[in-house]
């Protein structure tokens, strides 16, 4: 390992690399060194299928800088086809040290008016693509006794978004199940973080513009650019982020933010227990202070990116 190579002889997945952040990442990995599997099915923003050529436009730009990669196109919500992923890298390449779980859809609708189809297409491809991918993967990392599982989270999971309750759960459930994957699979040094990435992507091409507020916040948007995402992941999948497990992160053009994991904030106590009255009179008037505000993510990042 060098520091211009801190991949050298190592192999990665990134999901749903056929573009954008996904693609971004791909490239600075295999440029890093590593051998690349760059999956992507080929699919408009909804997760309709399509007739797409992308991932293997990604090698190729990979393989004509010299580095190697191999595209495939299995579906990261299907089990199946996540183990052939897995298998498909390993024996291309003979081993496996990383995985990137960056595919996702979006099918944004108010709460009230999201169909059933619409939150269990989301969360399938967010929360069970990424169970998916790293269970096949862990197999694989336990008998080599080293790995690292990145996965993509979201601010709207994190912080809060109108219109994304099915995007939101997926992410914020992607949180609890890498933190489960830290505890789980330490023993046999494989690690696990999140990245709730801010950048300009197909992803977020699709917010609706509706209000001087949101015009705004997409034009700071486009100021960010995938490839800002990809060094936090090269130093996660390299040896120097061998000792950052269990972490939540947010890169937002240059900056990095470690973000903050669900903790008390404050209680009361009554030793005679607590009724309606007592609750309503003492308790919740002595927590106010410290509830926390129905913000968006917005509100949280108001400022400009840097």
């Amino acid at each position: 390992m060098s520091e211009t190579q801190p991949l050298d002889g190592k192999v990665i997945i990134v999901t749903g690399a056929g573009g954008g952040i996904g693609r971004a990442i791909a490239l600075e990995a295999a440029k890093a060194g590593a051998a690349v599997l760059v999956n992507d099915i080929g699919a408009s923003l909804d997760g309709t299928r399509v007739s797409s050529a992308a991932s293997q436009e990604v090698v190729a730009e990979i393989e004509r800088a010299g580095g190697r990669a191999v595209a495939n196109g299995d579906d990261v919500s299907d089990p199946s086809g996540a183990e052939t992923m897995v298998r498909q890298a390993a024996d291309a390449f003979g081993r496996l040290d990383a995985v990137v779980n960056n595919a996702g859809i979006l099918r944004d609708s108010f709460f009230h008016k999201m169909s059933h189809e619409d939150f269990d297409a989301v969360v399938k491809v967010h929360l069970y693509g990424t169970f998916n991918v790293s269970r096949a993967a862990a197999d694989v990392m336990r008998e080599q006794g080293s790995g690292s599982l990145i996965h993509m989270t979201s601010t709207s999971g994190l912080v809060g978004n109108l219109a994304q309750a099915n995007y939101s759960a997926a992410k914020l459930g992607i949180v609890a199940l890498s933190k489960s994957m830290a505890l789980d699979l330490k023993r046999w040094n494989i690690r696990s973080n999140c990245i709730a990435p801010f950048a300009w992507s197909r992803m977020t091409s699709s917010i609706k513009v509706d209000s001087p507020e949101q015009e705004a916040r997409v034009n700071r948007l486009k100021d960010m650019h995938p490839e800002k995402i990809a060094p936090l992941v090269v130093h996660l999948a390299s040896d120097s982020g061998a000792d950052t497990t269990g972490q939540i992160f947010a890169v937002r053009n240059n900056e990095i933010f470690l973000m903050s994991q669900s903790r008390p904030l404050r209680s009361v106590q009554r030793s005679e227990g607590w009724d309606n009255v007592s609750i309503g009179s003492h308790a919740m008037p002595a927590l106010r202070n410290s509830f926390v505000p129905l913000d968006v993510s917005a509100d949280v990042f108001s400022w400009d990116p840097v």
